[in-house]
């Protein structure tokens, strides 16, 4: 058999680890292209209106943003397998106990979680505010989530006021939802 160096073409196969690296590199290609249209599509700002959303909360009633025209509303994605949603839950359940008799509401959404672990997060920390499934990533991908918990704080006329990326407080949301009551 001659060599290439004769001028003769190589008729070997590929060697096993360059057909692996080949298909490494297909890997990743269709994970970046995955990670691409994955990506957020908004990135929403503070003043700027924040899309609607629509949902059906885990008791069965229908939330529509527009309708709460006029309420200050604070939007809490989480997720049950979330340590830091976690920690602020019992804070998000105080808060919305303490404003929940003023024009103010909460809205829970879960990021990438089953129903039924997400129900019972919120039966172990004794969520009372609505809260619901956002298939498909719909509402996560419009508000621009990269990850939980991230809290949305829209003021009565559909206005991000505030973004939280990580755990909120008790003492941080008070503080923005008496600025906004009581301008």
């Amino acid at each position: 058999m001659e060599s290439p160096a004769d001028g003769q073409t190589d008729n070997r196969r590929p060697s096993p680890a360059w057909i692996a690296v080949g298909a490494i590199a297909l890997f990743v290609a269709v994970l970046f292209g995955f990670a691409l249209r994955a990506r957020p599509t908004v990135s929403l700002q503070v003043g700027s209106l924040v899309p609607d959303l629509t949902l059906t909360a885990f008791d069965g009633s229908a939330i529509d943003l527009r309708a709460q025209q006029g309420k200050v509303v604070v939007i809490n994605l989480f997720a049950s397998w979330c340590a830091p949603c976690r920690q602020e839950a019992a804070d998000l359940e105080q808060t919305w106990r303490e404003y929940r008799d003023r024009p103010v509401q909460f809205l829970g959404i879960t990021y990438k979680d089953t129903a039924a672990k997400a129900q019972a997060f919120l039966q172990e920390f004794g969520v009372s505010y609505p809260c619901g499934q956002d298939p498909g990533g719909r509402i996560a991908r419009a508000y621009g989530v990269t990850g939980v918990p991230e809290t949305f704080i829209v003021d009565q006329h559909g206005r991000l006021v505030r973004h939280i990326l990580g755990p909120v407080t008790q003492s941080e949301l008070s503080r923005e939802l008496n600025r906004l009551l009581n301008p």
